[in-house]
């Protein structure tokens, strides 16, 4: 059985953008995690916030000579990511994560079954492919299209509610003020009965994913069903224990409404990775582009943004347990001119048991 914490985050931000929201701030979270592993065919995980449950499954394997079979099910990320290969879906490289893993993070959190068939060639190359059934992840999109990209490492976690901005549409006389004023539940109970799918398939360390949530569009309750589908390509080369580079890139659309005013909004979001170990000491820069395109046109706010962003991050395991870290970011960008350009300082204290 193994168990991880963060007991303690600390996080510093400067210029006009942290001044708006009141200077520097301070925040300490855990976020527990434990593996259990009862017969060597099962596996079983789940990790927990403040917030509530981030991740629960059970992961079944059978190996078939050089191939293997798997079969999980339960709460779990979409295995896409290049920067979340840490426990809890944590990044090696930095404290905080990109745009769009960052989206992930909060919308992308399928309730299903996902299974997978490996195969590992003569010569060691590996050849996957995957697919998942999913439901509870309806309104995937909500925030991407209402708030826009976002950073930082906060997972939403089963039944939360994240809040939305105050938005005229949104409003009590806004075309859409029967969405709940509380704001908008990423992952949960099913809204409208239709399962999504996501296929994959992966040569080594490329690797090609499609996710489509299947929405109605249609209002149910006080939340909309979001139907939401994008393409994600990664790869990586390198050692993660050495040196390595990675990158990602997302392009998609997601729609809500069935009747004027409605939404409809393209979306794409991309970054270049490249990190250094040596000794106890990492070295990690990246860069990213992120932008949403309005594409309904109607009486409902214009959704469109671009934007671009690069990270610098300094990590030291102090002790097996104890890592230290400091992060300078700087984003730059519009949405529905409004400027997003701010930069961050994060300084970061985590401890593992």
């Amino acid at each position: 059985m193994h168990a991880a914490a963060v007991l303690l985050l600390a996080t510093l931000d400067l210029t006009g953008y942290a001044a708006a929201r009141g200077g520097s701030h301070y925040d300490a979270h855990a976020h527990l995690g434990v593996d259990w592993q009862p017969a060597q065919w099962l596996a079983l995980h789940a990790s927990a916030t403040e917030h509530g449950l981030i991740e629960g499954h059970a992961t079944l394997r059978r190996e078939l000579g050089l191939d293997d079979v798997q079969l999980r099910a339960g709460a779990f990320f979409l295995p896409t990511s290049r920067e979340n290969r840490d426990d809890n879906w944590a990044s090696p490289y930095t404290i905080g994560f990109s745009s769009l893993n960052a989206w992930i993070g909060e919308e992308v959190r399928p309730l299903g079954v996902d299974v997978q068939y490996r195969h590992i060639t003569a010569s060691g190359r590996t050849l996957a492919a995957g697919a998942t059934a999913f439901r509870g992840n309806d309104t995937m999109g909500t925030l991407l299209a209402w708030r826009g990209w976002s950073g930082g490492d906060r997972l939403s976690a089963y039944g939360e509610t994240r809040s939305l901005p105050e938005l005229p549409s949104l409003s009590d006389t806004g075309p859409f003020h029967l969405q709940r004023d509380s704001g908008t539940q990423p992952f949960g109970r099913d809204l409208d009965g239709n399962t999504g799918w996501s296929a994959r398939v992966r040569f080594d360390r490329f690797q090609y994913t499609y996710v489509d949530n299947n929405g109605d569009r249609a209002l149910h309750g006080d939340q909309y069903s979001w139907d939401t589908r994008f393409h994600l390509l990664s790869a990586e080369v390198g050692d993660p224990d050495r040196f390595v580079a990675a990158a990602e890139y997302m392009r998609g659309d997601t729609y809500m409404g069935l009747h004027t005013p409605f939404v409809a909004a393209d979306f794409w979001s991309g970054y270049l990775l490249a990190s250094y170990k040596r000794g106890r000491q990492r070295f990690s820069a990246r860069y990213e582009l992120f932008g949403t395109s309005d594409e309904d046109h109607s009486a409902a706010e214009v959704n469109s943004e671009s934007g671009r962003a690069w990270t610098l991050a300094y990590l030291l395991d102090v002790t097996a347990r104890l890592r230290a870290g400091a992060e300078f970011a700087q984003v730059a960008g519009h949405r529905s001119e409004v400027d997003l350009t701010h930069h961050t300082f994060t300084v970061e204290a985590r401890w593992r048991f």
